[in-house]
């Protein structure tokens, strides 16, 4: 499907990208902390509590009800949340519920989308929606880079979305959020029922600014429903379906340790490097992703604070079964938590109070008054490729087709030592590359690049290279693994067949654009 040619502008690493985007003019990035933006932020519409039942029951009897109640038009932007990850039912029965109903030209935003949206390519396909803005995994991000959406796909971090939406960027006219419990209000949380998933935090932005917002439930209890992330006096309308989603799929297969000799000798380097570093002391903090690196990172990390006597004052969730035990003995004084990846974790975040659930504004939000992001001590993070520059892609595979979102993972790079875990090989193509395929993050704002052929420590980072000196660990020139590595594989990768035309457009955190992402030639 051919689109119109967009406008392109070199940014400040170089890299090509549109200056319009879905008809929105966009500013180029400039550099870390080089845009500051001004202005006031976005405000929903004045309503009035005259407009809503005094008992407070806001139930209707279907979604299609409620869609009509809060004035479903064609081409308006309809939000959904991703807590469920691949269990989620209610992104797809809100489209299906709005093709029913004859609209058209809709834009979703959904906090991130999974291989279960895959019908939406038929809503696509027949107008019903014009486009995504947020991740799209596996079919869908296929359909995007095939050059098949009417629109440009956009790419954002968590804190990203939420800066998006405050500050006016984009406009969500509909927000339906899939709420494993809830009241006839509108109070809703996640951590009860049987759908319980944990947070609904990264819905929360959409309640506070959308034009209309509905909650769906399989979990209708008596008003209060508490505790409430999301309050009710944000509330139109109240939904009771069947099943919201299957909680069972929030692990996605990512939260099981490693069982690769190679991937646990990477992690072991990993929790090496942050004792030897100095960052393991008492009262520090660190966040790690749930794949089975990072789980295996949290580990070996656990042992060594044991050994040591260190206590973290915070642990930075996603949370994991893992770090509920870290918690539960001691290790931590606090999980900040911002999604849950199993079931353990949801059941933590319920009973603990020293389980918070936390939201994109406070922990990522870079138009805010600052966030946590910062004051976290060590992340581990991952990456499909990584550039001799220490810039790092997590958006494309190394054939350029999109791989999944970015997630809080740009929102991390402001960390105090931020550590990126990757194989040096992964299915026989080399991760560290001359030039990253997308540049999800700039090389300047991250500090490690750890595999299990050696540590590369980016030269910035004067004060890490002279505290592990003596250290006995395998510190190296990071153009000497890529040759090493390059020497094993028989040469560098072969770049992707790029299409002519930008599929999406990649976001900084500012809401600056950082890179394109562009199709595959045929």
């Amino acid at each position: 499907m051919a689109r119109k040619k967009v406008d392109l502008k070199k940014n400040a690493l170089g890299r090509l990208v549109p200056t319009v985007v879905n008809g929105k003019k966009q500013v180029p990035y400039k550099g870390v902390d080089a845009y500051v933006a001004k202005g006031c932020q976005a405000t929903p519409p004045i309503s009035s509590a005259a407009n809503y039942p005094g008992n407070g029951d806001k139930r209707v009897k279907s979604l299609a009800d409620a869609l009509d109640l809060c004035g479903l038009a064609d081409g308006m932007t309809l939000s959904t949340h991703h807590h469920f990850r691949n269990g989620d039912l209610v992104g797809n029965l809100l489209l299906d519920t709005a093709a029913k109903m004859g609209k058209r030209d809709l834009m979703w935003f959904p906090s991130a989308s999974f291989p279960c949206h895959e019908p939406v390519i038929r809503h696509m396909e027949k107008g019903v929606v014009h486009h995504i803005e947020g991740s799209m995994n596996g079919p869908l991000g296929d359909y995007c880079t095939d050059g098949k959406m009417r629109g440009l796909g956009v790419l954002r971090s968590h804190g990203g979305r939420w800066q998006a939406i405050q500050d006016g960027e984009v406009h969500v006219d509909i927000a339906v959020i899939a709420a494993p419990c809830a009241d006839s209000f509108g109070n809703a949380n996640g951590v009860n029922g049987p759908a319980a998933c944990g947070s609904l935090n990264f819905a929360l932005a959409d309640s506070l600014y959308a034009d209309k917002v509905i909650v769906v439930t399989d979990h209708l209890v008596p008003f209060p429903a508490v505790p409430w992330q999301i309050q009710g006096n944000h509330v139109d309308a109240v939904v009771v379906v069947d099943k919201v989603g299957d909680p069972s799929k929030i692990v996605s297969g990512t939260t099981e340790i490693t069982k690769s000799p190679d991937r646990l000798l990477l992690a072991e380097l990993v929790a090496s490097f942050v004792r030897d570093a100095g960052i393991l002391r008492d009262g520090f903090s660190f966040q790690a992703g749930a794949g089975g690196t990072a789980l295996a990172f949290a580990i070996y990390l656990k042992e060594m604070m044991k050994r040591a006597g260190v206590k973290a004052r915070f642990i930075r969730g996603g949370s994991t079964k893992y770090l509920v035990e870290m918690l539960n003995e001691g290790l931590t004084d606090y999980i900040l938590d911002g999604q849950t990846f199993d079931l353990d974790g949801v059941a933590s975040m319920r009973d603990n109070p020293r389980h918070v659930a936390t939201s994109p504004f406070t922990s990522y939000n870079y138009h805010g008054k600052g966030f946590f992001g910062t004051m976290v001590d060590a992340v581990v993070l991952g990456a499909t490729e990584v550039d001799v520059n220490f810039n790092a892609n997590v958006v494309t595979h190394s054939d350029g087709r999109l791989l999944h979102g970015i997630g809080g993972w740009q929102n991390c790079l402001f960390a105090g030592c931020t550590i990126l875990a990757v194989p040096a090989v992964r299915d026989r193509i080399p991760v560290i590359v001359d030039e990253v395929t997308t540049l999800t993050g700039p090389g300047e704002l991250i500090d490690v690049v750890v595999t299990e052929r050696g540590i590369a420590i980016n030269p910035r980072r004067h004060d890490l290279l002279d505290a592990v000196k003596g250290k006995h660990l395998p510190v190296r020139d990071i153009r000497d693994i890529q040759r090493e590595v390059y020497q094993m594989c028989g040469g560098a990768p072969k770049p992707p067949q790029r299409g002519s035309e930008v599929a999406a457009a990649v976001k900084w955190v500012d809401g600056t654009v950082i890179d394109s992402v562009w199709t595959v030639a045929k």
